[in-house]
């Protein structure tokens, strides 16, 4: 489905919150406008950026005049509104129960452990370096069991949850995080780049 009205995306570009609601709109083939927000210059802080999201984070998509904040709710958003097929979220209660579990994952382990690894070591970010590594491993170690037994996190195709999980996982490296041992993980990563419409996130280094 194809939209006339602008799509507006505020992100950050090293941020992978941001980025997965950006893979979304690229896998569903959106065009869009990317707002850079500078966390680094505490832009999400201004009154501008907080009156389109009083938590002032990133992301925030401003679908011509309907804006929402929060990168889980909007690949939801962008799945229901731009997807009619349901491929990512399906309507069958038992597998959209399958993605939200990994939703929450997103949100839970994958930001207490890869995200904040890599925000510590990357950005100077507060936090124990040392316990986000050992959360992300156990994560690593969830993930490489559920994947050894199907393709995809939530079965045999690609859903909303790759795409929420995805991000972090993929560049967990750059917080110190070994993929080296996880060969179903990083198999599952390359089948999700070699989706149509996958967009990389950009590698950085410390400094």
């Amino acid at each position: 489905m194809t939209t006339d009205a602008k799509i507006i995306l505020h992100g950050f570009k090293p941020s992978g919150h941001s980025h997965r609601a950006e893979l979304m709109l690229s896998l569903l083939k959106l065009p869009y406008e990317f707002r850079n927000v500078d966390l680094r210059r505490l832009e999400q802080k201004t009154p501008e950026f907080l009156a389109l999201n009083a938590f002032g984070t990133v992301p925030v998509l401003d679908d011509g005049g309907v804006v929402i904040a929060d990168s889980v709710a909007i690949l939801v958003y962008l799945s229901l509104r731009y997807d009619p097929a349901l491929r990512w979220l399906p309507a069958d209660p038992v597998e959209a129960a399958r993605v939200q579990r990994w939703l929450s994952v997103a949100q839970g382990p994958v930001f207490n452990g890869p995200a904040t690894a890599r925000i510590i070591k990357l950005f100077g970010g507060p936090g124990d370096h040392q316990r986000a590594i050992t959360t992300a491993e156990k994560l690593l170690a969830v993930l490489e069991a559920e994947l050894v037994l199907h393709p995809y996190l939530a079965g045999l195709y690609p859903t909303l949850a790759d795409v929420a999980v995805y991000s972090y996982v993929a560049r967990a490296p750059e917080g110190g995080v070994s993929l080296d041992a996880f060969a179903a993980i990083q198999a599952w990563l390359k089948r999700i780049e070699e989706l149509p419409g996958f967009l990389p996130m950009a590698a950085i280094v410390a400094g």
